[in-house]
């Protein structure tokens, strides 16, 4: 069942000189392939902000900088890590749209998660989010909501620091690429298998029409009598690809969800303050391969797979070229975090997902990316997770058109989804 080791990762990709200012906007759109990255300083260490998970549980794949003794690096102000503005500017360079619904599915509570958003938002001259009213499609746009996994305002799980860093992540993330974008946050008692599908099940219940989780564990044999849980029409559902380099974990590995790899962005940002995209290679974290218990979706067709392929498709993973997070409950020292791993990259896809909701009638969802490939996407060329054969090189390295590591690539505007 679901087993995790910890590992420090020392990413071997580069890094810029990582600007959060409010005040740039994107240059004209670039258009879809792989750019040279920018030369860049040595990387960071980052360690994983959860702790391994047991037998049927999940372990998050947030990754945070440490300092020379392996403690995270926190700021009073942020000074490291990629702000809303960029992230719009590599993935959705003609600016948002209206979002939906979107769920953010971890463990356990974060405590402080709303004030922190809105100091967050207020950081990066994002409207604060109001409070969601029940039912959410009658919400105002721009709204957050946290529940427990049985849907109540209350009654939450206990706290944890590590899955509160990672939730924090993946909520400001959201609000970052997806302002408009109705947050719903539904904490699961515990990492425990039952609990988060459990949180999975009643985000759909809410009227979710995304569902972003960054969390899993190895494959294990039975892990498809859970897969009907992610068979919903109507819903997309993203889930990070691993933190451990080449290798495949459930529920990424499910044929009915979006399995979300990882690259190491690289953006500029001129004396004028135009932000532009400079490219991305595959981050060495990120989970790829062949899965060992799902059948092959129909629309998958790479030749060195005989059962479902991981991932799908990509975007910013590596830590140091993370985002900036605001925590303040984190170990009781709060502040400013620079944080990576491919549960950033999950949250970042289900907020293109929900900017392009207008077609996800389509079933399953996480068929369309392969339907609207290539023009919608950043081709990814270049870095690995890892070794394997040369004849399924494509499985641990970023090669042209599809791979194991960054899938068909990242996004380029919400047309792919």
């Amino acid at each position: 069942m679901f087993t995790c080791q910890r590992r420090v990762f020392l990413a071997i990709a580069f890094s810029l000189v990582l600007l959060v200012g409010p005040a740039a906007v994107s240059a004209a759109p670039t258009p879809p392939g792989s750019l040279p990255p920018s030369a860049a300083p040595a990387a960071r260490a980052h360690v994983p902000v959860c702790l391994p998970g047991g037998p049927g549980s999940a372990r998050c794949h947030s990754h945070v900088i440490v300092d020379d003794n392996g403690r995270p690096v926190v700021n009073a102000v942020p000074v490291g890590g990629y702000g809303p503005a960029y992230f719009q500017a590599a993935y959705l360079p003609n600016g948002t749209t209206t979002g939906g619904i979107v769920a953010v599915v971890d463990a356990y509570d974060n405590p402080t998660v709303a004030s922190d958003l809105s100091t967050y938002s207020e950081k990066f001259f994002l409207l604060a989010p109001s409070t969601c009213s029940t039912p959410l499609r009658s919400a105002p746009a721009g709204c957050f909501l946290k529940v427990n996994q049985s849907g109540d305002s209350g009654n939450y799980p206990s706290p944890n620091s590590g899955w509160g860093l990672e939730i924090a992540l993946d909520v400001e993330t959201v609000h970052a690429l997806c302002p408009t974008c109705k947050i719903v946050l539904v904490e699961a008692n515990s990492n425990s298998f039952s609990d988060l599908i459990a949180a999975v099940d009643e985000a759909v219940l809410l009227g979710a029409t995304v569902v972003s989780n960054s969390y899993g564990a190895r494959e294990f044999s039975g892990e498809t009598t859970y897969d009907s849980h992610f068979n919903k029409t109507g819903v997309a559902f993203t889930f990070s690809s691993g933190d451990s380099g080449y290798g495949t974990e459930y529920p990424a590995a499910s044929g009915y969800v979006t399995a979300v790899g990882g690259t190491s962005l690289q953006m500029s940002s001129g004396a004028n303050g135009v932000i532009r995209y400079s490219g991305e290679t595959a981050w060495s974290g990120a989970g790829s391969g062949c899965s060992s218990q799902e059948s092959k979706p129909s629309w998958q067709h790479d030749s060195g797979c005989a059962r479902r392929t991981i991932a799908d498709v990509s975007a910013d993973a590596d830590p140091n070229t993370g985002a900036a997070v605001y925590d303040s409950s984190y170990n009781g020292s709060g502040g400013w975090f620079q944080v990576g791993g491919t549960s950033l990259a999950s949250p970042i896809i289900a907020s293109v997902y929900a900017q392009g909701a207008v077609t996800l009638n389509v079933d399953p969802a996480n068929s369309l990316p392969y339907f609207h490939y290539p023009g919608n996407f950043h081709d990814v060329v270049g870095g690995s997770n890892g070794g394997c054969s040369k004849r399924i090189q494509y499985l641990c390295t970023a090669v042209r058109g599809y791979d194991g590591p960054t899938g068909l690539g990242t996004p380029y505007g919400p047309g792919g989804f």
